[in-house]
């Protein structure tokens, strides 16, 4: 299945969560090394959507807030490393929105 190519993804859960230091379950580190940082953010969304949103979305889960489901790929970094990850995302049952949620490696 296909999510919406129109998928809400916030600057601010790239900005802020995925590209900024965290003392628990930080990403920027591992987003660093191909080349995403808080200066190129959106380049980061930009690869989400060309790269990971337009692959097979798996279901997996059903919450009160949606259905959640999962897209693993190859992010290609824009300095030319690539990260194998694995992308969380809703679609709300009130507002039928699709939402970015989360991403980290891909655990093989």
């Amino acid at each position: 299945m296909k999510l919406s190519s129109s998928a809400i993804i916030t600057p601010e859960k790239i900005k802020e969560y995925l590209l900024s230091q965290r003392k628990r379950n930080d990403k920027s580190k591992w987003l660093a090394k191909a080349g995403y940082t808080l200066e190129n953010w959106n380049e980061l969304e930009t690869d989400l959507r060309t790269q990971i949103l337009n692959k097979d979305a798996v279901y997996t889960d059903t919450t009160i807030y949606g259905n959640i489901f999962e897209i693993k790929g190859v992010l290609n970094g824009p300095n030319g490393m690539s990260l194998e990850v694995c992308t969380i995302w809703i679609i709300e049952h009130e507002s039928e929105s699709t939402k970015f949620i989360t991403m980290y490696p891909e655990r093989k």
